[in-house]
């Protein structure tokens, strides 16, 4: 009986234990469907779990009731998945792009971000694309470190770029490789295109490119179709745009100050027209919008793929009679058969600008509030200066934007055609021709009428330049890629030939005829006095390189790359150079006696390598001769033609040399969610090109000739962090990033010390352009306060100023203000600039907020130069006060007019603090919920709305401080540059 009874407890217990216990098995894979062996999947709540084997199997035991398995891995994103009853449970995971696994584009090439041993930013594609951005460059600002990036809110304006710091005179931007072609990312490409970006910055990594990659390398590869049925996508975003604005005075403030200044002066005053009260920046700046519009067809098979985008991006810009507007289409496809592959990569884009005449931003403060817009007594029926009215040469903004027409319009197609061999499992060859074309067209009218005092009469012309240019590229790459137990080796040899052709026309007539329905004829067979020229050049590059990697046991590496460039841009027995480099890592993580718990990676790296650059012109080594030059001779004088050279030419040009350094080391911390990257980097730039200031007594009169001959050096340290915390339905992120740089002269060459250029100073020692000024020193308040500044020998130093009068330092000490008292007072460049980056997601809200800013600079205020200086007519800043008498506790010395004694550009009156940080991008969006979207046929759906350049925390009193000035020599001097815009924006986004 007891037996029984034992019996049926048993088979009780056994019931109740498999009724509460259940096997769950399946398969993890990644996105392409391929296993993932080693994932962690455990019981959330339980100690209780298990791995998946080499073919991504996993098999633990569960209990019912609604538990839920959490898969995680190095490298992917961790997912939480509800048991709800089921035995069997697949599960996919998402890469971790922020991770060390992420795999990078390198040159001819990929490798894993932890296996990297030289210096690689990665921007996000997303990134980018979320912002509204006329170039890829404008909407990488502040998204990796070492990038200083300065561009403008004109439409159709290009961002200049520099990476780590100033390697050479010539402005030069990085190098573009697009889908392996060399090319530009310039206004006419379409950066929602985008797939990746790889920002390469120093020698170890760019290597592999030689002479082009001196300034840096950006890796650009382009969105491609994914295996399954066709996919369509939309994005659509609108924006309006609005211009930062002076607070200038009006008419009645003006009349104040200026009749204040003819008086202080002894000068009649003039007799203004205080009836009139023109707002010119109203006049002159408007609402801008921007609408960008684009429609992706993607799909393919495991044999291969196709995408198809077509994009619409037009900009009505902040200032009258602007716009541009971008067509372009792409098309990528690829395909698969046996060992043979092959693919193409074509873009087709059509651009057009209506670009500004003058520079309104500088011509709303020169015009007076007193002078109307439209007056029919003058030609063209424009307001502008009146010697008794307003004695000034400012520029009619609304009268340019009319009787001036610019336009630039290209049509580029770019593009390469691939093909590759798998002759063994780590064998492969690949052949790639690219070919780039542009057609560029720009026309030019000027109608009859003035826009500015005193203005010569011009009839109506036409001018027209048409160019033609192109870029043929051949590369034959040869990759080995085997892992040998412990040994990984991977080599890569190539040959590449790049052929650049340009060619430009160009003609003018004058005297056009008038259209009688309206306007000229403004074609070129119109008008007389014709005026054509024209030019060609042509320039070869054929290049040799290598390249090993040797990874030992995932712990030592080794990274080596020698390229050697031939370039018809120099001379016979200049023309080649060879440019190695070597780098190394350890991952001391993977070391066996390393062990900690909140450490998952740490890597230390080292490089070293040279570069080559050729930045000139195709034939600079070459004199110049003018052929139009002719003479009398004779008793009957007839003309005999000639020959002369006018422009001298080193015909020695070599190559710049740059030699580069790097030190880094990248580490992950507390399960990956916090990521560290260092760098510390030595650069010196030999040999430098630039043109060369010569006496024109020397024959020379086409320029200054190029030389090699400025040394230039930078050093600097770069660090990025990365928090990311994903778990659950509130995932969030933070980047932040820190550059330092300091730039400096080894030498000028020739025996020169310094070099100046407008109020700066390139010298021996010190950073190029330094603010080289005479310094202010306070106000002189009454006579006994000029009559007691003197000198040590007792020479009163300003005898003529009065009280008002701006009291300037005798550096030199001879009692008298020359330019020889002038100093360094400051520098353009910035100490340090500093990116961080936020986002955050809940459900299905995600916001993202990028801020970006620069300290340490001292900048120009030009600006602010013309307005302050009372001694011409320009307008005023609303609520100046000079000194009186009456008002003496002020910084703005008395109103006078007709003198620069208070006004002059030269001294540290216009310097200010650049200092600045921005809010560049903010923006929240909503992900309607697949329940709604898959009713109405879509996958997925997304609305938006966004802001650009909200905020700008700085002490800088101009327009913006994030300007650009391309001078090299003067960085810091805001001229009027064209401010960026706010922006304001919606966009939607879906997919089916």
């Amino acid at each position: 009986m007891f037996t029984h009874f034992l019996l049926l407890f048993f088979l009780f217990f056994s019931t109740v234990t498999l009724a509460q216990n259940t096997r769950i098995s399946g398969k993890v894979t990644d996105k392409k469907g391929v296993p993932i062996p080693g994932v962690n999947v455990k019981i959330k709540g339980s100690s209780a779990g298990s791995a998946t084997d080499a073919d991504g199997i996993y098999s633990l035991n569960a209990s019912r009731g609604g538990s839920s398995l959490v898969f995680s891995f190095v490298g992917y994103t961790s997912k939480e998945v509800p048991i709800n009853g089921r035995t069997t449970i697949d599960v996919q995971l998402d890469e971790e792009t922020t991770s060390l696994n992420e795999v990078v584009v390198v040159g001819y090439g990929t490798q894993q971000k932890k296996d990297l041993t030289g210096a690689v930013s990665v921007v996000k594609a997303a990134d980018i694309q979320k912002r509204q951005a006329t170039t890829v460059a404008e909407a990488m600002q502040g998204l990796a470190t070492g990038v200083n990036i300065r561009g403008g809110g004109q439409p159709g304006s290009e961002a200049n770029i520099l990476i780590r710091g100033l390697k050479n005179l010539s402005g030069t931007n990085p190098l573009y490789v697009i889908d392996g072609l060399i090319s530009t990312a310039n206004r006419d490409f379409n950066p929602n295109d985008i797939e990746s970006i790889q920002i390469l910055k120093d020698a170890s990594a760019a290597a592999i490119y030689g002479s082009r990659a001196a300034n840096g390398v950006i890796i650009i590869t382009t969105k491609k179709g994914k295996e399954g049925p066709m996919r369509i996508d939309f994005s659509g975003k609108s924006s309006l745009q609005t211009i930062p604005t002076y607070n200038l005075a009006g008419t009645d403030e003006f009349a104040r100050l200026n009749n204040m200044a003819y008086d202080n002066a002894g000068v009649s005053r003039q007799k203004l027209d205080l009836t009139t009260n023109t707002d010119w920046q109203k006049e002159a700046f408007r609402t801008g919008s921007v609408n960008d519009y684009n429609l992706t067809f993607s799909g393919g098979s495991k044999d291969g793929s196709y995408l198809v985008s077509a994009n619409y991006f037009g900009n009505k810009g902040t200032v009258i009679s602007t716009k541009f507007d971008r067509y372009s289409l792409r098309v990528n496809t690829s395909g698969t058969k046996g060992i043979f592959r092959i693919g193409e990569n074509i873009a087709i884009s059509n651009s057009r600008s209506d670009e500004m005449s003058g520079n309104p931003i500088i011509d709303v403060v020169r015009l007076l509030p007193t002078i109307p817009v439209y007056n029919k007594a003058n030609p063209g029926g424009y307001g502008y200066g009146d010697e008794a009215k307003a004695r000034t040469f400012g520029t009619n903004p609304v009268a340019i934007a009319d009787l001036e027409d610019r336009t630039n319009e290209n049509l580029r197609i770019r593009g390469n055609l691939f093909s590759e061999l798998q002759f063994l499992p780590y064998l492969k060859y690949r052949l790639n021709l690219g070919y780039e074309t542009s057609s560029d067209h720009y026309s030019y009218l000027r109608k009859q009428g003035n826009w500015t005092l005193n203005q010569a009469f011009d009839p109506a012309i036409a001018n027209e330049n048409r160019a033609t240019s192109s870029t043929q590229l051949i590369e034959n790459t040869l990759s080995f890629n085997k892992v040998f137990k412990k040994h990984s080796l991977n080599i890569v040899a190539g040959q590449s030939y790049q052929k650049d052709e340009y060619a430009q026309i160009n003609g003018t007539k004058r005297n056009l005829l008038v259209n009688p329905t309206g306007g000229y004829f403004n074609v070129l067979d119109q008008g007389n006095e014709p005026q054509t020229g024209g030019f060609k050049t042509r320039s070869d590059l054929i290049s040799y390189f290598g390249r090993f990697e040797y990874n030992y046991d995932d712990r030592y590496l080794l990274n080596g790359v020698v390229r050697r460039d031939g370039t018809s841009r120099f001379g016979f027995g200049n023309q080649w150079g060879s440019y190695p480099s070597v780098s190394g890592a350890w991952k001391i993580s993977n070391e066996k006696f390393f062990n900690s718990s909140w450490i998952n990676d740490l890597k230390v790296r080292a490089s070293y390598g040279t570069l080559g650059s050729s930045n000139i012109g195709p034939y600079d080594y070459i004199p110049l001769v003018n052929t139009f030059s002719t003479i009398a001779m004779g008793r009957d004088q007839h003309i005999e033609s000639g020959a002369t050279q006018v422009q001298l030419a080193n015909t020695n040009l070599h190559w710049e040399k740059l030699i580069q350094q790097n030190y880094g080391f990248d580490a992950s911390f507390l399960n990956h969610k916090l990521s560290l990257t260092a760098e510390y980097f030595i650069a010196r730039t030999e040999d430098v090109l630039f043109g060369f200031p010569i006496a024109m007594t020397t024959g020379n009169d086409g320029g200054n000739p190029r030389v090699n001959g400025i040394t230039l050096g930078n050093k600097g340290f770069e660090f990025t962090a990365t928090y990311r915390e994903d778990a659950g339905d509130f995932k969030y992120y933070a980047t932040a990033n820190l550059t330092t740089l300091n730039n400096n002269v080894i030498s000028l060459g020739y025996n020169r010390n310094n070099t100046y250029v407008g109020n700066t100073v390139t010298q021996v020692g010190q950073p190029v352009g330094m603010w080289y000024v005479l310094q202010t020193d306070g106000i002189f308040q009454n006579a006994d306060e000029v009559n007691s500044y003197k000198n040590a020998k007792g020479v009163t130093i300003q005898p003529n100023a009065k009280p008002g009068d701006i009291r300037f330092k005798d550096n030199n000490g001879d009692g008298q203000i020359t330019n020889s008292d002038k100093v360094v007072v400051g520098s353009p460049w910035p100490n340090y600039e500093i990116g961080l980056n936020l986002g955050a997601s809940y459900k299905g809200f995600d916001f993202s907020m990028n801020w970006f800013g620069a300290f340490g600079a001292t900048v120009f205020n030009g600006p602010r130069s013309v307005m302050d200086r009372f001694d011409d007519n320009s307008n005023y800043r609303a609520g100046i006060q000079p000194w009186t008498p009456d008002n003496p506790n002020t910084n703005v010395p008395r109103a006078y007019y007709g003198t620069t004694l208070n006004s002059r550009g030269d001294t540290d009156r216009w310097l200010e603090n650049g200092s600045f940080m921005r809010l560049k991008f903010v923006s929240i969006a909503y992900n309607i919920p697949k329940a709604i979207v898959n009713k109405i046929g879509f996958a997925n759906a997304q609305i938006s709305v966004s802001g650009q350049n909200l905020l700008t925390f700085t002490k800088y009193t101009g327009l913006d401080p994030e300007f650009l000035n391309a001078s090299i020599f003067e960085k810091g001097y805001d001229y009027g540059a064209f401010p960026n815009v706010r922006m304001y924006s919606m966009g939607l986004q879906f997919g089916f």
